[in-house]
């Protein structure tokens, strides 16, 4: 575990501090009342035994047992809730942390990475933590705690059991520091295998669609076999170093415990002991090596947390690329206008240093207007998208919105002005209803018949059994290509916003369907600014502004007609489509 994660664990204890305070409190508390138990046990018996006393004369010493006993049950149930409370907190705490940093990061830095292996950190990783808090850290504070309080309460009664007990009560932990770095390490490839597992698990489900069309699901499955039985083999060399340590554990408290019982039974044969010191002595002996045998069965939620704990570090060290703004973001201009025009000013991006993808651009977009991007894929369109989104940030130059730098506006407010339809919108796992209501979730009935009046889609509700109210399957099981780019465009009329992106709706649809949408996005647009990306360019109308992007650069814009006219970029874009 490296410092800084090791700082990373301690800086999440502090805004739980007194509720570990209070855990420990507790098991301190626990601790005295063990010791008055164990003197009042060795006092009844010692005059029950040698004494010959009756259970009337012993009657109070039992009643104060019993009430010892019951109060050392509720700080048990005091002390675990305490605990459970810290480490609930703390693992919602790094959750909602984890949640913002990919939200700042954006979709454009997630799209780069595995999503089993986001999903396994974010899950399976801020889980390890809870029971780090929850058990391991304040077992190690009762650990310093209740052998200390045990051996002033022995010290008074036999000195010499005191000094047999600070001896060999060190042994536990000397072994415990002796085996760590093994199960450390076993730990740290138990995690990373789990990534892997995880990662792999989720990719292949996310394309099981494709391994079934390739008949790829056999070889799939052979790895995520083999990927778990590796898994399997980590894991368990975790638990045979685990059993190992605690057998051993076991071995020198319990050789402890006997070593001392045999001195305390030879010094009460000589006389040099009273039965009442050495029986209470012999009591407490046990309970002095339980807090040190519980620390050690505990070390591998230490050894978890500490393995997910680096991960989760690094992930949210992540540095943003974006513009994204947040709680600790410095105040930025909102934008209050309803009418709103877009100007590029030499805007320059690249995902690599040697790969620009935008180069110097200037491109303006006036107020209510609307520009149809085109190019050969890989040209920048969707990376302008990108930087209109705040999902990346431009390198030089800078993006206007109504004469405003993008970069001092803040980026949440400007989202709130543009609806953006994908060329595969997602739907999520939910009702109809609920997918369009993600866009306005204060939408009426009313407004919602229209957003899909709007969008072509009254007929597909009427055939859904259920109708707004059908249940649809994650990615959209149960609509078309088609019916999910409606919805689309239904969660756009919603948004109602002054921005529309449009990254080519009709891409992979038929032409009826794309008559459709078409009819449906010229509705969508009247007195909204619009930037369209195309690829279909025979289906463009006569009129519409195109802007051509080629190498980074805008190298032609114009009407259509007069484009094809022309017979420069546009024109030969438009004589490979139809030749495809």
């Amino acid at each position: 575990m490296t410092v800084s994660t090791s700082s990373w664990l301690r800086e999440q204890a502090r805004p739980v501090r007194r509720l570990l305070a209070a855990g420990v409190a507790a098991g301190g508390a626990q601790a005295v009342l063990l010791c008055v138990g164990a003197w009042l046990i060795a006092w009844v018996l010692a005059r029950a035994v040698l004494a010959g006393r009756g259970l009337g004369d012993l009657w109070s010493a039992v009643a104060a047992l019993v009430a010892i006993a019951l109060a050392r049950f509720a700080l048990g149930l005091w002390q675990r809730r305490a605990t459970f409370e810290a480490g609930a907190q703390v693992g919602e705490r790094v959750r909602r942390a984890l949640e913002q940093r990919l939200r700042q990061l954006g979709p454009g830095w997630a799209a780069q990475q595995s999503r089993g292996d986001i999903v396994t950190r974010s899950v399976d990783g801020v889980q390890a933590l809870v029971p780090y808090y929850a058990g391991y850290l304040p077992q190690v504070a009762l650990t310093a705690v209740i052998p200390v309080v045990i051996l002033l309460a022995a010290l008074p009664a036999d000195p010499w059991s005191a000094l047999i007990l600070l001896l060999t009560a060190p042994l536990v932990p000397l072994f415990m520091i002796l085996v760590g770095g093994a199960a450390e390490r076993a730990s740290q490839r138990r995690w990373s295998r789990l990534r892997r597992l995880g990662a792999r698990f989720m990719d292949a489900l996310a394309g099981l669609t494709t391994l079934r069309l390739c008949r790829a699901t056999g070889r799939e499955a052979a790895l995520l076999a083999a990927t778990g039985e590796a898994y399997r083999k980590e894991t368990m060399a975790v638990l045979r170093i685990a059993f190992l340590s605690a057998l051993v554990l076991e071995f020198f408290a319990t050789v402890s415990i006997a070593v001392l019982a045999v001195l305390l039974g030879f010094r009460l044969m000589w006389g040099t002991l009273g039965f009442e010191q050495g029986l209470f002595v012999l009591l407490l002996a046990p309970e002095l090596f339980l807090p040190l045998r519980a620390l050690g069965t505990q070390r591998h939620l230490r050894m978890e947390a500490a393995a997910a704990a680096e991960d989760l570090v690094a992930l949210l060290a992540e540095p943003v690329t974006g513009t994204a703004s947040g709680p600790t973001s410095p105040p930025r201009a909102s934008l209050a206008s309803q009418h709103i025009a877009l100007t590029f000013e030499g805007v320059s991006f690249g995902y690599e240093p040697d790969r620009q993808v935008l180069r110097e651009l200037d491109l303006v977009v006036e107020a209510g207007t609307m520009l149809t991007l085109v190019g050969a894929s890989g040209s920048g369109k969707s990376t302008l998208f990108n930087l209109l989104l705040g999902f990346a940030t431009s390198q030089a130059g800078r993006i206007l919105v109504n004469g405003r730098d993008l970069a001092a506006l803040d980026l949440l407010a400007w989202r709130k002005h543009i609806s953006w339809v994908s060329q595969r919108a997602h739907v999520f796992h939910g009702s109809l209803r609920d997918n369009l209501m993600i866009a306005a979730p204060d939408s009426d009935e009313t407004r919602l018949r229209r957003a899909l009046k709007a969008a072509a889609l009254p007929e597909v509700v009427a055939r859904l059994p259920q109708g707004l109210d059908t249940p649809l399957g994650e990615h959209g099981h149960g609509l078309s290509g088609g019916e999910r780019q409606r919805l689309a465009l239904a969660r756009a009329w919603l948004r109602d916003t002054p921005v529309l992106l449009l990254d080519e709706p009709t891409q992979h649809l038929d032409a009826a369907t794309a008559a459709l949408i078409d009819a449906a996005v010229a509705a969508l647009a009247v007195g909204r600014t619009v930037i369209r990306i195309a690829h279909r360019l025979d289906h463009l109308a006569e009129d519409a502004r195109v802007a051509v992007l080629a190498d980074g650069l805008i190298v032609e814009s114009g009407r259509v007609a007069e484009l094809r006219a022309a017979r420069g970029a546009f024109a030969r874009l438009l004589a490979a489509d139809l030749a495809a």
